[in-house]
């Protein structure tokens, strides 16, 4: 338990599933005041906010999509209104698509980069600008991947969008160091989530996902979440401008190749 983290107040994105959801659980138990944001997924968010007060913590849910700046400023200002201030502010809204990089469409590109990239700057923006109303030495938290290091076939709009979040964490904890603005990064490696729950859909996709990974297996959301908890602690008051990496050690050998044209490589030669 980080005792400094009591009455704090948390808004999370994307906070309905996943990750989002484990980070808010994990902040209701230290004792936070947590607002969960969703876009889509009302039963579960609403569900969440209910398991939370009936452990005596509490919560609100509110519907906003943040790569609509509009909705992402009212979610703000519904945070400030319920519990008076923000401390924690955690980027955790994503999104990744399967698509074959020449064939995949301009709006496909910049769907992506809206919510991986531009909905986290919002967010750390807004929060940084509270911080810097209030005077007040605040926390961004950054969700980012693995893939901000090891380049991914057919997710080279995810890639992107995850390798502007490190640095754009880096550039924002640099530029707001000298008033102890702490923004970090989590670069998640597989994780048993729901937007990655056809990867494991069956035992034997789940044993060889699990088999990918160096350290035998695929995290649980809640090891993200425990991260999450140190980065909003004071515990963590000399970190800032860094990328965790909790992968498992899959960065350690990118082997992310892609073997789907191997078939027809011969076939290529140095004339047009």
């Amino acid at each position: 338990m980080y005792n400094d983290l009591k009455d704090k107040v948390a808004l999370i994105t994307g906070g309905a599933s996943g990750i989002g959801k484990a980070i808010a659980e994990r902040y209701a138990a230290e004792g936070m005041k947590v607002v969960i944001n969703y876009r889509s997924r009302d039963e579960e968010a609403q569900a969440l906010v209910e398991a939370i007060r009936k452990d005596g913590g509490e919560a609100i849910a509110v519907k906003a999509d943040t790569t609509n700046e509009e909705e992402f400023l009212n979610l703000f200002k519904e945070t400030i209104d319920t519990y008076g201030a923000l401390h924690v502010m955690v980027n955790n809204a994503g999104m990744q698509n399967d698509i074959v990089s020449h064939e995949m469409k301009t709006e496909d590109f910049d769907k992506v980069m809206d919510v991986n990239l531009r909905g986290t700057f919002i967010g750390s923006r807004e929060a940084i600008r509270h911080y810097m109303e209030r005077k007040y030495k605040g926390v961004v938290i950054n969700i980012s991947s693995v893939h901000e290091i090891i380049p991914w076939p057919h997710y080279a709009q995810y890639c992107a969008s995850k390798g502007g979040v490190k640095l754009m964490t880096q550039s924002l904890a640099l530029e707001y160091a000298r008033v102890q603005i702490r923004v970090n990064n989590i670069a998640p490696g597989s994780i048993d989530t729901p937007i990655n729950a056809e990867n494991f859909s069956t035992e034997e996709k789940k044993k060889e996902a699990d088999g990918f990974v160096p350290m035998g297996y695929v995290a649980e959301p809640e090891e993200m979440a425990n991260i999450a908890a140190f980065l909003a602690s004071k515990e963590s008051k000399y970190i800032t401008g860094q990328t965790i990496v909790a992968d498992g050690g899959l960065s350690l050998y990118p082997s992310h190749r892609n073997w789907e044209y191997d078939e027809i490589a011969a076939d290529f030669t140095d004339e047009i």
